[in-house]
């Protein structure tokens, strides 16, 4: 029986471990997308306490200790950072099978040097040598980075944010790039009208563009799309139930703009018909730059109204969607690419019962122009576990090219999340090791080992052109 979480965890052979501990631990990381604060980065933040960086806006955590019973003031409430902390860990031990039994342990593992599992009994001395590590500068949030070997990191920011800390960064010469992503998402959100206009009002202010029409609106988002282009931004992002391909007119859209502007609410149609003229525009935009898009489907967000209203979005009430995806995404990239103004594109899905559509969709669009142009992203959101990655990998297996796909990333708004890139080295090294061993390829560990490498660092380095450090990055 091998120990819990040792040196060989999720490597059940020889010819795996050597993968792993040879070709694939020592490769860097690029976050090329996640939730990290900005702010935080930049003022190199040190937590007073384990609870602020592993609690606080962990929506996986609060959705497990809700399960076991928890009330609401232990995970997003009141009560006390060792309050919240001991609740916690009296979760944790009925978490068995769940990925956050083993990304719990990891973390423990890689950051603080802690083996002992976590429970009641364990739960005082882990928090007291958890805190005595994390509030001390050698554990401040860019350490934190540099303890993980994280070589670059790619937020979420929507196009009204100033990039500040990003500037801050940059001119604190900090060596770790952090990168903004263009997420437009709130610019496309016409289900309301007061929200619409609050935006379009905000819109006007941070650009100081009129806004009257749908012209004067593209204008202003598009200012703030070079606006991010000038300080190293290359990649935007959308987080979308599915994709809008609906045909519109260059009236229809002018008319709908006046009618939500005015105050006056849509219908399905006119919403629909709006988000497709605005992604068509995002998209071309992109294209234009040489930008990268990712398109983040599937999700069926804040399901909960009545804790929607009290705690608000991003708090644990979102699910898988069950959204017909194919039809219409086939239609948005056909239209784009007949145009030639389809740009790098990486798709993530949420419902494992697309994986074999978005697998097989990427190759439509894959003309050899480079080297793994349309990407499947890695197992996303509830996803992102064992079971999960496995079926992605061995998917775009069968059906694309794992040897071009650009890997994985984090998706977190915790700092400690990072050894989930270990997590998906050992999976994917396990799978390469258990084929060879099988005889179902060959024995030849220096081929696999890069083709490895380039699964982890390489293959991602390349699609994004980006460079690994500051003075590099044009801002």
């Amino acid at each position: 029986m091998k120990p819990f979480l040792n040196e060989d965890f999720l490597l059940t052979n020889r010819t795996s471990q050597r993968l792993f501990h040879e070709y694939a631990a020592g490769m860097p990381v690029i976050d090329y997308h996640c939730h990290l604060p900005p702010q935080q980065m930049a003022e190199d933040k040190i937590f007073e306490n384990i609870t602020q960086a592993w609690l606080y806006g962990d929506h996986y955590k609060w959705r497990a200790m809700r399960t076991q019973g928890i009330e609401e003031s232990y995970c997003t409430g009141d009560k006390s950072d060792w309050e919240k902390f001991q609740k916690w860990a009296a979760t944790v031990p009925y978490t068995l099978r769940n990925p956050l039994y083993h990304w719990t342990h990891l973390e423990l593992q890689r950051y603080f040097d802690i083996h002992e599992l976590l429970s009641p009994a364990s739960a005082r001395r882990v928090y007291e040598a958890c805190n005595e590590k994390i509030s001390s500068p050698e554990y401040s949030v860019r350490n934190l980075l540099r303890k993980m070997n994280v070589a670059l990191v790619c937020t979420t920011d929507d196009p009204l944010d100033s990039l500040e800390y990003h500037i801050q960064m940059r001119e604190d010469g900090f060596e770790i790039p952090i990168l903004p992503a263009f997420r437009p998402d709130n610019a496309m959100n016409v289900s309301n009208p007061e929200t619409f206009i609050n935006y379009v009002a905000r819109l006007e202010r941070v650009t100081d563009i009129a806004i009257s029409s749908f012209d004067d609106f593209l204008y202003a988002l598009q200012n703030r799309h070079d606006f991010f282009a000038g300080l190293g931004c290359t990649v935007s992002d959308h987080g979308l139930e599915e994709i809008y391909a609906e045909d519109f007119t260059g009236l229809e859209i002018d008319s709908i703009f006046n009618k939500i502007h005015g105050g006056r609410p849509l219908n399905d149609t006119e919403q629909r018909k709006f988000k497709s003229a605005m992604l068509l525009h995002f998209a071309e935009w992109d294209w234009e730059k040489g930008w990268i898009q990712q398109y983040h489907l599937g999700a069926l967000r804040n399901n909960n109204t009545r804790m929607m209203q009290t705690l608000g979005p991003d708090t644990g009430w979102d699910s898988i969607g069950d959204f017909s995806q194919a039809r219409a995404l086939a239609k948005f990239l056909d239209k784009l690419d007949s145009n030639n103004r389809l740009a790098k594109t990486v798709l993530y899905n949420l419902n494992p019962a697309d994986n074999e559509l978005m697998a097989t969709m990427i190759g439509n669009f894959n003309d050899g122009s480079v080297q793994g142009k349309i990407q499947w992203g890695s197992a996303w959101w509830f996803l992102d576990q064992k079971d999960g990655m496995i079926k992605q990998i061995n998917t775009l297996s069968n059906m694309g090219l794992l040897s071009r796909f650009i890997g994985m990333l984090t998706d977190s708004r915790s700092f400690l999340s990072f050894p989930r890139h270990e997590y998906f080295r050992r999976i994917l090294c396990n799978l390469f090791g258990e084929e060879i061993e099988n005889g179902e390829l060959p024995n030849d560990l220096e081929w696999v080992g890069k083709v490895i490498q380039d699964i982890c660092y390489h293959n991602n380095r390349k699609y994004f052109e980006w460079k690994m450090t500051p003075e590099t990055v044009s801002f």
